[in-house]
């Protein structure tokens, strides 16, 4: 049995695996950069080791240094989170080589299903269905333009290996054709090692729906219903909500049946997902298969009422799911919004700094999975997410109002965050109306920008007035001469009552 794991990540996932290790009573092993030596997830562990400076390839994807940091340690076990070295099969089967148990699906799976065109010919053979285009990769621009050409424009030229929207190409015209082809094979040999291109008939208006998946070694699968993660910028994820406000129960349960083949066609162990893109007419495709735990899956989670991590240690030690897929249930509805440091109105660049002055939201239904406290810093050599807000109300209705009511209570200072970016979001109507798909921030710049007059609005001045507050409170409040009031007050609220302008 696994009684100690070693989380190979960082930040608000490394922490998000500790938690549920902590409840099962398993020891955890941090590891950590030395940009990351005051991370909560350091502080929170049983047990923590360097492994290496600030930049990724000398601490969070150095193989050597983390396994050698888990026998050190004496870990059972290595849980990868999301991200880094968790769809690494060269990772992972270097983890069976050293006799230490990971946390995930069997390398070979990876590799079947970290390739897409392994995985569309998968897909095909169980009968999923797949989004018309090549089977094979493209061997020259010229012969992207023939199959573009054969297939009708628009068509999507896409990376065989890797994700997040790196060396994928929207193409509407036949002139666009090689340039886009040289543009996305350089961007994918950059991005994943491997330059591999294929294309697929684009999927007009499309929703982004996507099953989560988990597989015991017992050769039983269930699905744990569907994510609707269509607010994207750049193929990246903003928000995401369950179950999706597009899917009828009909087509949720036809496409369920079908992530469940599609796991089993590879013999799937451990949570997953099966992605897929839905058009306008309820047609869905496969797109791919991530086989990892998702940023998103604390809203399955709150609508499901399964501990995804718990059922992730469990398959690893052998044992078969504890539910039948008749057990499951949707309860409920869920949104998570990504809360990261960025400036939204300088193209999202990232926004790196010390965190001054946090307030979390808190109440019924409200959940933050996050790292972050008054004073850490936001390193700059790592994806900026502070961390994920997630909200579960009874209706999909009453879970939008307890988001916008969370994120005006989110409060941090210091630096720049995508708050306000978000609280837009919310109340755009295409989204309050569950009317909306992948184009959705496309076609709602205007209204996502900032509204004129209210850049420098009252807010910003109540937080800084509240910090003064409190700085000149400590320091009023400390101990005083013999005999002088015990019950000191700021000068700051003592003016303000004197005038009269401060409501209490």
């Amino acid at each position: 049995m696994i009684r100690k794991i070693l989380i190979a990540n960082r930040g608000e996932i490394a922490l998000r695996v500790m938690r549920s290790c902590y409840e099962m009573g398993i020891r955890s092993v941090a590891v950590y950069s030395t940009a990351d030596r005051t991370s909560r997830h350091v502080l929170f562990a049983n047990e923590a080791e360097c492994i290496g400076g600030a930049a990724s390839s000398d601490s969070y994807l150095n193989i050597d240094h983390i396994i050698e940091a888990a026998k050190k340690h004496g870990a059972d076990a290595i849980h990868p989170g999301y991200g880094f070295l968790s769809e690494n099969a060269d990772f992972a089967r270097r983890c069976e080589q050293e006799g230490i148990t990971f946390i995930g699906p069997r390398p070979e799976t990876m590799e079947e299903m970290g390739d897409k065109i392994s995985a569309r010919k998968k897909m095909i053979e169980a009968g999923v269905p797949v989004v018309p285009g090549t089977e094979k990769p493209l061997k020259s621009a010229d012969e992207a333009v023939e199959v573009a050409r054969k297939m009708g424009f628009p068509v999507m030229l896409k990376a065989s290996m890797g994700g997040g929207g790196k060396g994928m190409r929207l193409i509407t015209r036949e002139e666009d054709v090689k340039e886009m082809y040289e543009a996305a094979r350089s961007e994918a040999m950059s991005g994943f090692g491997d330059d591999t291109v294929y294309i697929e008939k684009f999927v007009e208006e499309p929703h982004h729906i996507e099953f989560q998946v988990l597989g015991d070694k017992h050769g039983n699968v269930v699905h744990l219903f569907d994510r609707e993660c269509s607010v994207q910028r750049r193929h990246q994820k903003i928000v995401e909500e369950s179950p999706s406000p597009f899917v009828d129960y009909n087509l949720r349960m036809e496409m369920g049946a079908k992530a469940v083949a599609a796991a089993k066609a590879v013999g799937y162990v451990g949570a997953g997902t099966i992605e897929f893109l839905v058009d306008k007419y309820h047609h869905f495709y496969f797109l791919e298969m991530n086989t990892r735990l998702q940023v998103e899956h604390p809203i399955t989670e709150e609508v499901v009422g399964v501990d995804l991590v718990k059922e992730q240690i469990r398959i690893a030690n052998g044992e078969p799911l504890r539910f039948r897929q008749e057990d499951l249930r949707q309860h409920g509805h869920a949104i998570e919004c990504r809360i990261c440091a960025e400036d939204t109105e300088h193209d999202f660049m990232p926004s790196p700094g010390v965190i001054q002055q946090l307030t979390v939201p808190q109440g019924i239904g409200t959940r933050v999975d996050s790292h972050c406290y008054e004073g850490y810093e936001i390193p700059m050599h790592y994806d900026p997410m502070i961390g994920k807000l997630i909200v579960w109300a009874t209706t999909r209705e009453y879970a939008i109002e307890r988001m916008r009511r969370v994120l005006y209570e989110y409060k941090i200072t210091g630096l720049t965050t995508n708050i306000r970016y978000l609280r837009r979001i919310i109340d755009v109507p295409d989204f309050k109306n569950g009317d909306y798909n992948t184009y959705f921030i496309e076609r709602n710049q205007e209204r996502l920008k900032p509204r004129s007059g209210f850049k420098n609005d009252s807010e910003p001045m109540a937080v800084i007035a509240a910090y003064i507050d409190y700085l000149m409170n400590v320091e009023e409040n400390q101990p005083h001469g013999v005999g002088e009031d015990s019950t000191a007050i700021s000068r700051w609220r003592a003016f303000g009552l004197q005038k009269g302008v401060l409501r209490v």
